[in-house]
């Protein structure tokens, strides 16, 4: 266990490293190439900057997890071959789902992807990670149910995939906040996976983080004007919205037993998701209701009502971040106590509590101030 802690440790930090390097690169380019995201009355940023961040999410990750497995096979084969055994197809195929996503955001980045072609790869990424095995079985008692037909099996966790690219996709609107985001699930989920003995999956994970940190850094730290400020592009959210999926599913399939002290293995899966994934939910409903599509972008988002309640961004995206920490610890520590169904009953009304209040305390700012701040 001590070994793969230190491979994790070493994926992680080449992946810190590679990110790191490529970053200023992708900088360098997409300035000297003109290649810009363009602010306009739906975005928050008001300078020029590149949204290409996420071109250094793929070669970086792949290249710290593949060298990392490399060197243990010349010195731990043993323990190398076991773990690749029950990981190797699996990441395998998400290689390949991975590469036809990476290819659509970064084609999108450039010169733009109808939505229903982003749909249609999509789909393809989702099945090609269901031929390798990788799909939600059981659903541990939510709603009451456990093992899964395998044809219901096998649609749920295409649809799911989908839907969690898309919502982290989505959710990107200030800051930091889908890294921010996706870099706490990468934590919760490298823990569980390294408690349950996933170590190949586990390293996946820690490769994935460290793209994120130096990514952190300069989306939040940069700044237009010195052409240090980059966002990650559909390129990098839908390749880390995927992944987070793939992990998803890979917990998913964790037997009941597996994780100890009777958590749910259905709340350890969702819980770093419900966040987004409930946003997306929200939003749909919310630009039905007004008769606008629930495909086209505006700004009803979470953090769009907190910016219209006069927080910064900043502030906005530490109280969305910190709020999802919460969810996530208090979710767990009440599945041993609660069934799965009334937990995520509980953050259902919670969250629609809290879009209900602070709606309301819009309306009491738009009124004060005379003026209209929110969709």
């Amino acid at each position: 266990m001590e070994h793969w802690t230190i491979n994790y440790i070493i994926c992680l930090g080449i992946s810190i490293l590679l990110t790191g390097l490529i970053i200023p690169k992708i900088l360098l380019i997409a300035f000297r190439r003109n290649l810009f995201d363009t602010p306009n009355a739906r975005k928050i940023h008001t300078g020029v900057v590149p949204r290409l961040g996420g071109i250094a999410f793929m070669p970086a990750l792949l290249f710290a997890f593949c060298i990392t497995i490399g060197f243990n096979l010349q010195v731990y084969p043993g323990n190398v071959v076991s773990v690749m055994k029950q990981s190797g197809m699996s990441i395998a195929f998400l290689m390949c789902s991975l590469t036809l996503i990476y290819l659509v955001g970064l084609a999108d980045d450039l010169v733009g992807v109808k939505y229903r072609a982003k749909f249609v790869a999509q789909v393809v990424a989702g099945v090609l990670i269901t031929f390798s095995g990788e799909w939600v079985r059981n659903l541990h008692g939510f709603l009451w149910i456990n093992e899964l037909p395998v044809w219901f099996g096998l649609l749920f966790t295409i649809f799911g995939i989908i839907y969690v690219v898309n919502a982290i996709n989505l959710i990107d609107g200030i800051d930091g906040l889908a890294s921010g985001l996706s870099a706490v699930a990468l934590v919760w989920y490298s823990y569980v996976l390294w408690a349950t003995g996933h170590y190949g999956y586990m390293m996946l994970a820690g490769a994935t983080l460290g793209t994120l940190i130096p990514f952190f850094y300069y989306n939040v730290f940069g700044r237009a004007d010195k052409h240090t400020k980059i966002f990650m592009g559909d390129t990098g959210s839908l390749t880390i919205g995927l992944i987070l999926a793939f992990l998803a599913i890979v917990v998913f399939n964790t037997p009941d037993d597996g994780v100890g002290k009777d958590y749910n293995v259905f709340v350890m899966a969702i819980s770093p998701l419900m966040l987004p994934c409930f946003d997306v939910v929200r939003v749909f409903f919310h630009r039905i209701r007004h008769g606008r599509s629930p495909f086209l972008p505006d700004k009803t988002h979470i953090h769009h009502k907190l910016l219209a309640l006069g927080f910064h961004q900043s502030k906005a995206l530490i109280l969305i971040v910190a709020a999802d920490m919460l969810m996530v610890l208090l979710n767990v520590l009440l599945s041993v106590y609660l069934e799965s169904v009334w937990i995520i009953l509980i953050d259902v009304v919670s969250l629609v509590a809290l879009n209900i209040l602070l709606t309301e305390m819009i309306h009491k700012r738009e009124k004060r101030l005379g003026i209209r701040l929110y969709d």
